[in-house]
């Protein structure tokens, strides 16, 4: 080998004290520096330079602010000697996954443990349609929501909703309650009979799979009925 090639410096060959990856399981990942982190996603150095090394070159660049560093492109970080296009594909991602974290952290699950509640979350999914839907909200023990699922949907008079299916989802998603929600695009906001048949079938089934039914909700543009709140359920 030409002493001007180089030579990579694996972090296996380090001391053991030394190498991030047996540092993070002994200690934990939060005992690791960025550039110890980072230099676990590019493994290996050149020469004269470790992985660290790198890491800290790369960190130096923007500032050491990971911000800035999760801004950089693959191309950015190919130009860094000793940084291929497969290590930058690995800091991309990486870098991609934990901001997709921070997103979901931020939207949190909607409480929902009022009708007027209720009523505000299904308006994007329901206002103004045409025909009738039937949705079905799996919540958790704290009334978190869980899921929202469309089970039917119908002409202009009616729709279907099969207890069974709306039972399956509940369990497939470990739900604690479910809130049922159905539209009635005329208006008008009395329960039919159907409405009050097929509220009582699924209370009587949701205390059998000790699932509790929260409430029912016919949905209007200009309103809603909750069977909770006048005491139907």
């Amino acid at each position: 080998m030409s002493e001007y090639q180089t030579s990579p410096l694996n972090i296996k060959s380090w001391a053991e004290e030394d190498r991030p990856r047996e540092k993070l399981i002994r200690r934990g990942r939060s005992s690791l520096t960025d550039a110890e982190l980072l230099g676990i996603l590019i493994g290996t150095g050149i020469k004269n330079m470790t992985a660290i090394d790198l890491a800290k070159l790369i960190l130096q660049s923007v500032g050491n602010d990971l911000n800035n560093l999760a801004k950089l492109t693959v191309k950015d970080l190919s130009k860094f000697k000793g940084i291929g296009e497969a290590k930058a594909i690995n800091i991309v991602a990486a870098l991609e996954l934990g901001r997709r974290r921070k997103e979901t952290e931020t939207l949190k699950a909607p409480k929902l443990f009022a009708s007027k509640l209720i009523y505000d979350f299904m308006k994007p999914y329901l206002l103004d349609l045409p025909h009738e839907e039937f949705w079905v909200l799996i919540l958790s023990q704290a009334l978190e929501l869980i899921r929202a699922e469309k089970i039917s949907s119908g002409g202009i008079t009616g729709t279907v909703a099969d207890p069974r299916m709306i039972f399956k989802l509940a369990i497939e998603h470990l739900g604690s309650s479910i809130i049922l929600v159905h539209n009635h695009p005329s208006g008008n906001l009395k329960p039919s009979i159907a409405d009050l048949n097929l509220t009582r079938k699924l209370v009587e089934a949701g205390k059998f799979l000790d699932i509790n039914v929260q409430d029912h909700l016919i949905f209007a543009n200009d309103g809603y009925y909750s069977f909770l709140d006048k005491g139907e359920i």
